[in-house]
């Protein structure tokens, strides 16, 4: 797991949180506080998914119809930093 990511379990405390305050937003409205706090939980959300989504497409290896491997360059370079090819 990527050091910056969450946790699962962080991640979903962060959005049950965010329905939380969505549900509470939409009957009866927010603090300031809590409208702080809500842009705050998207922001870390929003981050960890960028975090994730990247490490998913660097860990992707793509194969053509025909069985040939056409992995980007960049995304080879990223895996063999990380350790994941050894061409």
């Amino acid at each position: 797991m990527n050091k910056d990511a969450m946790s699962k379990e962080e991640e979903k405390k962060v959005t049950d949180r965010i329905n939380e305050l969505y549900h509470k937003k939409e009957k009866e409205g927010l603090t300031p506080e809590e409208e702080q706090e809500r842009k705050e939980l998207h922001k870390k959300f929003l981050a960890n998914f960028r975090v994730a989504f990247k490490q998913d497409v660097e860990n992707m290896v793509i194969i053509d119809k025909n069985g040939k491997e056409v992995t980007s360059e960049r995304a080879k370079r990223a895996q063999r930093k990380k350790g994941l090819r050894k061409d």
